[in-house]
């Protein structure tokens, strides 16, 4: 265990203003792999201090050295990227494949891809007898989850800082430790003192001092619907700029003449990643009542190819959750889906044979589920999959479109057409067309209860931009 001292504010590594701390668990074995500290409300109003002071000269910085300092950060998170994947899967407990492959290397590709915007972005315009300058909104609050550590903490720093902004950024309590390797790398990029700023803490604490600090332009958030409401309430209060990435409930419609095998393939796939700890999972299948059963043994078959284990063993195929109240949370989702009903064809509640220590849940399919069912409805947040019949495609639509949520969601069908004008009524952000590939530079975010504004690419850079026009 290593204690880790300090907080980043102002370009230096500072003592907390209090002595309270925060451990750090490694979910595969429940063991202390490290300590940080607690920090406090004085230790938010320094970084948002030393963030107010860094924006004049910032914001006024060239475009293009802007894009310098973000492809030079980009250069240190690849150069570190095996120790930012093993920290990763160490407080986290996602596979170290998972790790290597997306948990370190997609937030890469987002820094790289905000070096480029902010090298080629045009950020004025003429409008008749107008210009219209797109301006930094100023300084940002980013409250990350920890589900994926360091490639929401990009999806927020990148553009806020390709922008011109300043940032004061609180993460998760679960995964602080990939947070300070971020810091190191900002520092090692020689981004200005002050520009990013670091204060790790409890959300009660240091998050809500953040959201609540009359010196912050804008707060961006990612995490629950109940905590992002408060969030939002709190912003509003204070009429200031917000961005909500909040939860989901998504859909993916199998509709007949797809390639079912394939369509249920990867929809556990989806559904395992990560241990099923993403808002944009595909933990609701809808599939014809003509291919109900056969889609329903496919999915056990599936499941039963991802055993749980040690997540730095290449042999695991699941890793465990990130920590008790998220493993108890889980398997009293499962246990209402059996008390309402539910036929449970592979998991269940049961911990996993060999594995007595660890915050491990096994890959879990219920079928014969209604739209009204708890586990339906409800973000569950773990590897949990739900299958629902349908007998047209109107109800189907109804199924899909008939939660709160509208992150995220999924169509298979036989011809790309098909699927697209079904897509095209769905009622969320993102929909994935016959098994198409995550998009870094396509707007991120969702409808309804999913959120407010989006994340990734020239979307993303406008969320922290604010426009001015002059009149000729």
């Amino acid at each position: 265990m290593k204690y880790h001292e300090g907080l980043y504010i102002d370009g230096d590594w500072r003592p907390s203003a209090g002595t309270g701390t925060i451990d750090v668990v490694n979910p595969a074995d429940e063991q202390v792999i490290g300590t940080v500290p607690a920090g406090t409300e004085q230790d938010v109003d320094a970084a948002v201090r030393a963030a107010r002071a860094a924006l004049p000269g910032w914001a006024a910085t060239a475009p293009a050295e802007r894009a310098a300092r973000l492809t030079a950060l980009r250069d240190q998170l690849a150069a570190r990227s095996e120790e930012i994947a093993r920290t990763i899967t160490a407080e986290l407990g996602c596979t170290l494949a998972f790790s290597r492959r997306v948990q370190a290397a997609v937030p890469v590709a987002v820094t790289g891809s905000y070096a480029e915007l902010a090298a080629g972005h045009s950020f004025e315009e003429r409008i008749g007898n107008s210009t219209v300058y797109h301006e930094p909104v100023g300084v940002v609050g980013a409250i990350t989850p920890w589900n994926y550590p360091l490639h929401q903490i990009t999806n927020k720093v990148a553009p806020a800082l390709a922008a011109g902004c300043t940032v004061v950024l609180k993460p998760a309590e679960d995964t602080p430790l990939t947070a300070r390797l971020f810091a190191e790398c900002v520092a090692a990029a020689g981004v200005p003192a002050g520009v990013f700023n670091l204060v790790t803490g409890l959300g009660t604490v240091a998050g809500q001092a953040l959201a609540e600090h009359l010196d912050v332009d804008l707060v961006s958030f990612t995490g629950s619907t109940a905590v992002g409401r408060k969030i939002g309430a709190i912003a509003g209060g204070g009429v200031k700029r917000v961005a909500l990435e909040l939860g989901g409930k998504s859909a993916n419609v199998i509709l007949p003449g797809a390639d079912l095998a394939q369509a249920v393939r990867i929809n556990l796939a989806d559904v395992i990643r990560n241990s099923g700890q993403s808002c944009n999972t595909l933990s609701r299948m809808l599939v014809h009542a003509d291919q109900y059963e056969e889609a329903v043994e496919l999915a056990a078959q599936e499941a039963a190819r991802y055993l749980p284990g040690d997540p730095e063993d290449e042999k695991s195929g699941l890793g465990p959750v990130v920590n008790a109240r998220q493993r108890d949370r889980v398997l009293g989702y499962i246990r209402s889906g059996l008390d309402e009903g539910a036929r449970l064809v592979a998991g269940g509640p049961d911990a996993p044979e060999g594995l007595p220590t660890g915050y491990y849940v096994r890959p879990t399919v219920f079928a014969d589920v209604t739209p009204d069912m708890t586990i339906a409805q409800e973000e569950i947040f773990g590897p949990v999959v739900t299958l629902l019949r349908y007998e047209s495609e109107e109800e189907a639509l109804e199924i899909a479109n008939g939660t709160d949520y509208g992150l995220a969601g999924a169509v298979w069908a036989a011809d790309e057409g098909t699927a697209v004008a079904f897509a095209r009524r769905l009622h969320t952000g993102q929909v994935d067309i016959n098994g198409g590939r995550f998009n870094i530079l396509a707007p991120f975010g969702g409808h309804k209860q999913s959120g407010v504004g989006r994340e990734l690419g020239v979307h993303g850079l406008a969320e922290y931009l604010q426009t001015k026009s002059l009149q000729f």
